[in-house]
């Protein structure tokens, strides 16, 4: 059984709750290279692929021949377009490449489930409930992560919804990420040594991704 201390508004401790079993208590025959599959691809889709280089068919300079053939004692030379000369084009030069691999939806999902359950079997997630920002503050978001999670490491906060206060109110904070619920993936999970999320939070994501 999966449990998270609660916290109110304030950071002071209120409860120990049970985290929902079919969001934190995931269990996979090979989760190493399952999350490793996942995070791959997805690091693949962010890849731009718009490095080019120009070969010698996009080189400014003129095509004709430099010197005759024999006779000059020099070594043989055609274009000045050529690799081996300065300011000629590349050989087997770069062109934009689409590194997009499309991430099968249910791995995605259980790489998600898998990382969260990680994270709750060590005690790394944390649960508030209720995130008060009528407008962004960050010195408040600073104390209340401070008496939530003393210790160093990248934080991910997990909101119900784009609540903008909320959302800058923590942008400014090293080492701190911010989310919606619904929007929560696996590399986002992993990169976090921590996770503080809201009551509603906590519901939208077993509302969106339990089984």
């Amino acid at each position: 059984m999966a449990t998270a201390i609660k916290f109110n508004s304030n950071g002071d401790r209120i409860a120990e709750i049970e985290l929902p079993a079919s969001i934190f208590e995931v269990d996979v025959n090979s989760p190493k290279v399952l999350l490793h599959e996942v995070v791959t691809m997805y690091l693949g889709n962010q890849r731009q692929g718009t490095v080019q280089k120009k070969n010698r068919a996009m080189t400014a300079g003129s095509t004709k021949k430099l010197f005759k053939q024999k006779g000059t004692g020099n070594a043989r030379q055609g274009t000045r377009r050529t690799p081996v000369r300065v300011h000629g084009g590349k050989a087997f030069a770069i062109f934009p490449k689409d590194w997009y691999r499309k991430i099968p939806r249910t791995k995605k999902r259980l790489a998600l489930l898998v990382s969260l359950t990680d994270r709750a079997r060590e005690g790394r997630i944390f649960i508030v409930d209720q995130m008060a920002f009528d407008k962004p503050d960050t010195q408040k978001a600073r104390e209340l992560l401070g008496k939530i999670v003393p210790e160093r490491g990248r934080k991910l906060v997990v909101t119900n919804g784009n609540h903008i206060p909320t959302v800058r109110s923590f942008t400014n904070l090293p080492d701190v990420m911010t989310n919606r619920a619904d929007c929560l993936f696996a590399y986002e999970v992993l990169k976090s040594s921590y996770i503080v999320m809201t009551e509603e939070a906590l519901k939208k994501v077993e509302e969106v991704f339990s089984k």
